[in-house]
């Protein structure tokens, strides 16, 4: 698979990529320069914050839920206009949004962390209909928050012990039911398990922060191939393309100083990625 910069734009952070179903459009996030961004009829664009942000689910053409590090709020694309939809750990100073991801029921999922990592800071809530409720923690590092095409599991990640977790779901809302329970663990291999995106055919793909790849992983978790970028903080993949077929690969420059690090990147590939669901805010 031939891997080109699809922006290069240098993210210090980049997170949260997005391939908006309706916009035909990908927004990402650079979450130390608390930035949204996109490219639109090829140029770039972005949005500047006075905080962390780094995460999204659309609710309309022009309206995107976005994950900052004191709330998650309704921010339109058109007017730049931002509205306040719940508090997000708003009175801990020390702590952000990390990961995140819409699920199949019109919920939104996002991970917390310590700004510093600090352990145990952060954890992992669920957006759903009007109400936010926090649903696995502590966790130190919250990353690769994804779903089955068949409603049945979610899967998250505790990037420092370097093991991505599967939590079963109940079928009806979408709430955890149970314990979660280690899908993979890349302890062996030393690999760090950073954002992931589960394709069409419930395969799991997977950023490993400093490793330079995304690995595609069955979904019974067998490794079963990797793409090779030439980033090494590889952070998070998602499916876009009008067919769903480009994998987008955010990275991150943080601590280096290569020509490649902190861009984003693109791949075609022959599998076919799941569509975004819309947030319902709301009953």
């Amino acid at each position: 698979m031939t891997v080109s910069v699809y922006d290069d734009r240098v993210c210090q952070l980049g997170e949260g990529p997005l391939w908006h179903p309706v916009r035909k459009q990908l927004f990402w996030f650079d979450i130390l320069g608390k930035r949204l961004m996109t490219k639109l009829n090829g140029q770039a664009h972005h949005w500047q914050f006075d905080e962390h942000v780094s995460a999204a689910g659309w609710v309309g053409r022009d309206q995107l839920l976005i994950a900052s590090e004191s709330e998650l709020f309704l921010f339109d694309l058109q007017s730049g206009d931002r509205q306040s939809v719940v508090p997000l750990e708003a009175s801990n100073p020390a702590t952000r949004s990390n990961d995140g991801r819409a699920d199949p029921w019109g919920g939104f999922w996002i991970g917390t962390m310590g700004k510093n990592a600090e352990k145990d800071a952060g954890a992992i809530y669920r957006y759903y209909r009007g109400e936010l409720r926090q649903i696995i923690g502590p966790l130190t590092i919250t990353n690769s928050i994804a779903f089955a095409p068949d409603k049945s599991v979610a899967y998250f990640a505790e990037t420092i012990d370097k093991c991505i977790m599967r939590q079963n779901l109940s079928k009806d809302d979408g709430w955890p039911i149970g314990d979660p329970e280690v899908f993979i663990d890349l302890s062996a291999d030393n690999l760090n398990p950073d954002g992931s995106v589960v394709d069409g055919q419930g395969c799991l793909w997977n950023a490993q922060w400093g490793a330079s790849r995304v690995a595609r992983y069955s979904p019974d978790g067998k490794f079963m191939s990797a793409i090779s970028l030439p980033a090494q903080q590889t952070s998070c993949p998602a499916f876009g393309g009008s067919d769903l077929r480009t994998l987008y690969v955010t990275t991150a420059a943080i601590g280096l100083a290569g020509p490649s690090e902190g861009l984003t990147f693109q791949c075609y590939t022959e599998v076919t990625g799941q569509a975004e669901p819309c947030v319902i805010l709301g009953d």
